[in-house]
């Protein structure tokens, strides 16, 4: 099943199937599943024996999309995962796995679906409460600049950006979404926050947080929070990229024992 139409958009999907546990997995805001193979974030490499699902977030990598910032708040995006879920794995309690914005969809997705979901692995969790208002000024200021001068100013822009000591090493990437679509994705970013916090105590599957220091778009603050909201949850901070590394062993220890 390459494609999947959802209200919208049609995603483009990839089903790794060894037979076993299912899994999907989801990556973060204007990335995708290739881009997250050449960042090392791809962890379902290490997962063997299992049913793993990949796909493209509406608007990013090979998945299409509209110009309409709605549709990519993380809500809807949950609505998409949903959606793919039923098809793929109908009736299935399924582990998820993903960053940032992934994170995010996951989230909203077990708050309303809570029997959907077998366990969690959450990685560098978003800004979110608190600290979301000054992000999503930082993307409604990204889309406007992007809509005037173009993206390729934009990028340039950004070159000065100082990473996290735990992504050193890591190859340059380009966004994995269009010059048309990147304002839309950015805005509907804006739009999104995590699920209120009364009802993430209402997760009670095995959630794995994997965070990483020194990176104010996904702070270590968001994922103790959330350690300390979701009642089976523990929290793993990386410091290095040898500490990444390790994540897919995480992963798959994770899925053995949520089966």
């Amino acid at each position: 099943m390459p494609r999947f139409d959802v209200p919208g958009a049609a995603l483009d999907t990839e089903l790794s199937d060894e037979g076993g546990h299912p899994v999907v997995q989801l990556h973060g805001l204007t990335s995708s599943r290739a881009r997250d193979r050449v960042l090392d974030l791809d962890l379902g490499r290490g997962l063997s024996g299992t049913r793993l699902l990949r796909y493209d977030a509406r608007g990013h990598g090979r998945s299409t999309g509209r110009t309409v910032p709605e549709d990519y708040r993380w809500p809807a995006l949950a609505d998409d995962l949903l959606r793919l879920l039923d098809a793929c794995f109908p009736g299935e309690r399924v582990h998820g796995v993903g960053p940032s914005m992934g994170t995010g969809t996951l989230l909203h997705a077990a708050v309303r679906d809570p029997g959907r979901f077998s366990g969690l692995t959450l990685m560098v969790p978003p800004t979110a409460w608190a600290t979301r208002p000054a992000k999503a000024a930082e993307y409604r200021i990204a889309a406007d600049a992007i809509e005037e001068r173009g993206l390729s100013e934009f990028l340039s822009a950004a070159e000065d950006v100082v990473s996290p000591p735990a992504t050193n090493g890591a190859p340059a990437t380009l966004p994995e979404v269009t010059e048309r679509l990147l304002p839309s994705v950015f805005r509907g970013a804006a739009l999104s926050d995590l699920p209120e916090r009364e009802a993430l105590a209402a997760i009670e599957v095995p959630v794995t947080l994997l965070a990483w220091i020194d990176d104010p778009a996904h702070p270590v603050s968001t994922a103790e929070t959330l350690a300390e909201l979701l009642p089976r949850a523990t929290l793993t901070v990386a410091r290095t990229p040898a500490d990444v590394a390790l994540w897919p062993t995480v992963l798959r220890d994770d899925v053995a024992r949520t089966r």
